[in-house]
């Protein structure tokens, strides 16, 4: 866990039901029969009833403790679940302080019976912790791990860990942005709502296995669901996700597969910025493939206030808040190594349907605090009483594969033009741009909302072996301006679609 994980979490209200309160036996059962419809049926049942928000039952040592206090609370690694088993996964365990003081109960299923983890204080050191006297506090989390980067070492894969947040790596890739099971509320105004996970069921891999499946609870005043997740780690670590939610109420501000990450500058926008280094950020980017096949993307922003972007869209191919600056150049930071942070894409499986990605951007003067967000929000809203069913693959990759044959964004420079005019610097990279002759005359195609648009090139670039598509935005009066950029030739787009909203 990184600083920043912890103080975004700083925001979060921990609530959610408790488990052993929603069905008796379950916290304390020796074993119980489970399958692949028991998680969705607790659910249901669960939706049946009003809300119970968990008693507040950590010890007050254990609650009030600070941050450098909480991460000397360590799992013993020598008590990994699974390790004495030599399985090709194991579970380690997150205690429950600071400020993920909800219970989440953990099972393991075995032959389809599942067992509690029963939680002990000898499963962890406390350093200058408080150790607790109790043997029932429970869990926070847990995390998987496995080998990724070398067969004889069991890296840390994948982390759930507070509200319904989790996190994953691929190989050679560090923690960067984080996943959640799903978003309410999110944007304009003060009525977020937070659902958690309230427990899990994990299931013991064969001694051959390549995967681990993952089952969740999730409960909030307004919706619970069932989520299952097959993890599978590697060169890019992908989870197949099967999401089921039965609402409560009406939910008219979902948010589907919803990716949290924090850009808080780049070469777009420096103004104010007094640090050494030339970027920060875990995401540099919202990409899209919609429904129509147009590639598209939107380089991230650190606005001077929130502001909340729709891509309206039928039958979502694919969306994602990607990392593509790779090289240590790029941000200079030898601790955070922003370089070696993990995309994240969502590939839905079947018919969304019709709705929008939603881009919050949210306003910061750190990067310690998450602040941005991509989603799915249906057209139609979820309503009551029913279940509504979303399937997706979550890639955790450095990169993406869609349309091979378009250019995509390198980089986006943004700087001071003549007579007071913006200039913008697209770099493209890729696709047929590499065979295109040395007679081809490819053209910039750029369309602004306001404000008007001048001296609009594109032109080869020797320097990275791509093309440089350029423009002037002169912005008038306007305090608002969508831009829209394409490089075309006679046979259609060379590149993808590049967006920005730039604003005064």
């Amino acid at each position: 866990m990184q600083r920043r994980e912890l103080l975004k979490a700083l925001s979060l209200p921990l609530a959610a039901a408790a488990v052993g309160g929603a069905w008796p036996g379950w916290a304390s059962a020796a074993g119980q029969v489970f399958g692949p419809d028991t998680v969705p049926a607790l659910a249901r049942a669960l939706a049946a009833k009003p809300y119970r928000p968990a008693g507040a039952d950590l010890p007050e040592a254990l609650a009030r403790i600070k941050y450098d206090t909480w991460r000397d609370i360590r799992f013993d690694p020598a008590q990994a679940w699974w390790k004495s088993e030599r399985l090709p996964f194991q579970l380690q365990f997150f205690h429950r302080a600071f400020l993920f003081k909800q219970r989440v109960d953990l099972h393991v299923v075995r032959g389809g019976v599942a067992t509690p983890v029963v939680y002990t204080p000898k499963m962890f050191s406390f350093g200058q912790a408080p150790k607790p006297s109790q043997d029932d506090l429970g869990f926070a989390g847990f995390r998987v791990h496995a080998p990724i980067n070398r067969g004889d070492y069991f890296d840390e894969v994948c982390a759930f860990l507070g509200a319904s947040y989790f996190r994953a790596v691929a190989k050679n890739l560090l923690y960067g942005l984080s996943a959640r099971g799903l978003a309410l509320n999110t944007g304009a105004g003060d009525d977020e709502e937070f659902p958690a996970f309230t427990a899990f069921w994990i299931e013991q891999p064969a001694s051959s296995a390549k995967q681990i499946v993952v089952h969740a609870l999730l409960d909030s005043p307004s919706v619970a669901g069932a989520l299952r997740f097959v993890i599978t780690p590697g060169a890019e670590t992908v989870f197949d996700t099967q999401v089921r939610l039965y609402p409560r109420v009406a939910l008219t501000r979902v948010g589907i597969a919803p990716l949290t990450s924090m850009y808080h500058f780049d070469a777009t926008d420096r103004v104010g910025i007094d640090d050494f280094r030339p970027a920060v950020h875990d995401s540099d980017g919202l990409a899209l493939h919609n429904g129509a096949g147009e590639q598209i993307w939107r380089p991230l922003n650190n606005p001077a206030a929130l502001q909340e972007s729709a891509f309206q869209d039928r039958k979502p191919r694919a969306f994602g808040l990607m990392q593509r600056k790779r090289a240590f150049a790029d941000y200079a930071d030898s601790e955070a190594h922003y370089e070696r942070r993990p995309s994240a894409w969502v590939e839905p499986l079947g018919d969304w349907g019709e709705g929008a990605v939603h881009l919050v951007e949210i306003p910061t003067r750190d990067e310690y605090n998450d602040n941005i967000v991509a989603f799915w929000r249906p057209r139609a809203p979820l309503a009551a009483g029913r279940e509504h069913r979303y399937d997706y693959r979550l890639h955790w990759c450095p990169k993406h594969a869609w349309r091979a044959e378009l250019a995509t964004v390198a980089r986006t420079r943004i700087g001071a033009g003549g007579d007071g005019a913006r200039l913008v610097v697209i770099d493209l990279d890729g696709g047929r741009l590499g065979t295109l002759s040395d007679q081809a005359q490819p053209r910039a195609v750029v369309w602004a909302s306001a404000g008007r648009v001048v001296n609009a090139v594109a032109h080869a670039n020797p320097g990275t072996g791509g093309w440089r598509l350029s423009f002037e935005l002169q912005p008038s009066d306007a305090r608002v301006v969508e831009l829209r950029a394409v490089l075309e030739d006679g046979d259609g787009p060379l590149s993808e679609t590049w967006l920005y909203r730039w604003t005064e």
